[in-house]
């Protein structure tokens, strides 16, 4: 399984920030075709992501013969994902794969400046946001 570990993106917290944001996305897709071209583009929005104005840091895994990707970020705020998800590479990501995704799932939420988001936290969060996993 490829693994991208924990990136710094360019913001740091300070002191004074109370939560940071986390996000976290699984992406399952139709065909194995569409796995290299994908993880391929995966690639560029994580490389779009530790440039972008607000990011913290981001992770990725992959899991090929299940056609399965992970994400894990951390941001300043959700207006700097947002405004991070409208532009290239991202935007282009995002269309161009729409009809190649079998499931995907996303899930937000605060952790304090001071710590770094946990793939299990992550994991489990997930499991809950496509309805299998306790609250």
């Amino acid at each position: 399984m490829p693994t991208l570990p924990w990136s710094a993106g360019p913001t740091a917290t300070s002191p004074t920030d109370d939560e940071i944001v986390v996000m976290a996305s699984r992406f399952e897709l139709r065909t194995f075709r569409q796995v290299l071209p994908f993880f391929v583009a995966a690639l560029r929005v994580r490389g779009q992501v530790r440039r972008a104005d607000g990011a913290i840091g981001v992770a990725l895994v992959a899991h090929p013969l299940r056609r399965e990707f992970y994400t894990l970020s951390a941001w300043r705020d959700r207006a700097a994902i947002d405004a991070m998800i409208t532009i290239e590479p991202h935007r282009s990501v995002m269309t161009g794969f729409r009809d190649h995704t079998a499931d995907a799932s996303f899930t937000f939420w605060t952790i304090p400046s001071f710590e770094r988001p946990t793939w299990t936290d992550a994991h489990r969060r997930l499991e809950v946001a496509r309805g299998r996993g306790s609250r």
